[in-house]
C-alpha cells in the first residue's frame, strides 16, 4: 500500500486562547482530491497554512511526501504549490510576467515557461489580458491569474484554499478540469471549498472541520449514507405559513423542521409515512403547499447535520482568527 502524500497526527494551533486546531488527524492518499470543510474558524485555513510550512504548529506533526513540515521545511516548498484564499500575485508585473516569474523561481525549463504560461492563461480566459498589467485587473481576474500560478510548476501537492471564491462559472468548470487533469497525472490535491457541490464533484475523501477537529471523514457517497434520511421539503406562499406548518408537523418527526424563508424541511428514515401524515394534518389544517419535494440527502444535509449549520450561513458568517492576514506563499 502506498504511504500517503499528506499525514496529520495530532495537528494543535492556538491563537491566543482560540485553539484553531485542537488535535487534527487525516490522511490523503496519493492522486486524490481531498476536501477539508467547515465552518469559518474551524481551522481548514489554519491546517493548510501549517501544511504549506507558513505556519508553525503548537504541537502534533504533519508530513507531506514524507517530509517533516517543520524539520525539513525547504524540502516541502519544493515539492507544493499553494494558492491561497486572497490573490498574491504582482500588481506591477503582467499577468504573462507573474506566471513567467513564478516559472523561474521554481526552477522550470526555460523553454517550457512561456508556453505552460500562454497555456493557463488561456486555460482561466486571460489571454487578452495577459500582456496588461495586473493592477488594472478585476479581483475575479486577479483570483484566476492566482490560481494559474499556483499551477505552473504543476507540483506533486497542491494545496488549493477555497480556490473558487470569486470566479464565475465558466472559471470554476475550467480550474475543475485542471484539477482532475493534475489528478489523473499523478497530483494530490488537498481543497477547502465553500461549495458542497465542488466538495461533491471533485473530492475522493471529505473530512468535516469543527472547533478545530475531525468530526467526519468519508467519501461524499458514504457521508450522505451515514445520514440515513430522506428529506421533505414543502413550501409556502410566505414565511408566516412555514412557521406555523413547521409547529403543526413537528410531533411527526424527530427533532424540530426546519423553516427557511417560505420552506419547511423534514428529515426522516420513514419518508413515505412522514409524508402521508403531513399532508393529512396540513389539509386538516386547510394549509396547501405551494410546492413539494421529496429528495435523497445532499452534502448539505450533511454537513448542517454535522456542524449545525448551512454552507450558505458558513459564507456570510464573519472571518475568525484563521482568516486574518497572512497572503499565501508558494
Amino acid at each position: 500500500m502506498a504511504e500517503p502524500a499528506i499525514r496529520v497526527e495530532g495537528l494543535k494551533k492556538s491563537f491566543g486562547t482560540l485553539a484553531a486546531l485542537d488535535g487534527v488527524d487525516f490522511e490523503v492518499t496519493p492522486a486524490t482530491v481531498f476536501g477539508l470543510l467547515g465552518p469559518n474558524g474551524a481551522g481548514k485555513t489554519t491546517a493548510v497554512r501549517v501544511l504549506s510550512t507558513i505556519l508553525a504548529p503548537d504541537g502534533g506533526r504533519a508530513q507531506v511526501l514524507g517530509y517533516d513540515v517543520v524539520k525539513q521545511a525547504s524540502d516541502v516548498r519544493l515539492r507544493i504549490g499553494l494558492a491561497g484564499q486572497y490573490a498574491a500575485v504582482d500588481a506591477n508585473l503582467t499577468g504573462f510576467e507573474n506566471l513567467r516569474m513564478v516559472g523561474r523561481l521554481g526552477q522550470l525549463p526555460r523553454d517550457i515557461i512561456a508556453p505552460r504560461a500562454r497555456d493557463l492563461l488561456a486555460r482561466f480566459d486571460l489571454t487578452d489580458a495577459g500582456d496588461r498589467t495586473v493592477k488594472t485587473y478585476s479581483g475575479g481576474m486577479r483570483r484566476r491569474l492566482d490560481v494559474a500560478a499556483s499551477l505552473m510548476q504543476r507540483p506533486p501537492v497542491l494545496f488549493l484554499d477555497e480556490p473558487t471564491t470569486g470566479l464565475d462559472l465558466q472559471s470554476r468548470e475550467a480550474l475543475w478540469d485542471m484539477i482532475r487533469e493534475l489528478v489523473d497525472e499523478g497530483t494530490t490535491v488537498l481543497l477547502t471549498t465553500q461549495y458542497l457541490e465542488e466538495a461533491d464533484r471533485l473530492a475522493d475523501r471529505i473530512a468535516v472541520v469543527a472547533g478545530g477537529k475531525v468530526i467526519a471523514n468519508d467519501t461524499p457517497t458514504r457521508l450522505k449514507e451515514r445520514l440515513g434520511h430522506t428529506v421533505i421539503e414543502v413550501g409556502f406562499e410566505n414565511e408566516d405559513l412555514a412557521r406555523s406548518a413547521a409547529n403543526l408537523l413537528s410531533p411527526l418527526v424527530e427533532g424540530d423542521p426546519e423553516v427557511e424563508g417560505s420552506l419547511v424541511r423534514l428529515s426522516s428514515p420513514d419518508a413515505a409515512h412522514i409524508l402521508i401524515n403531513a399532508l393529512r394534518a396540513l389539509d386538516g389544517a386547510d394549509m396547501s403547499p405551494a410546492s413539494l419535494t421529496v429528495r435523497e440527502p445532499s452534502l448539505d444535509d450533511v454537513f448542517l447535520s454535522l456542524t449545525g449549520k448551512h454552507a450558505e450561513e458558513e459564507k456570510q458568517d464573519g472571518a475568525g482568527p484563521e482568516q486574518a492576514g497572512g497572503r499565501g506563499r508558494r
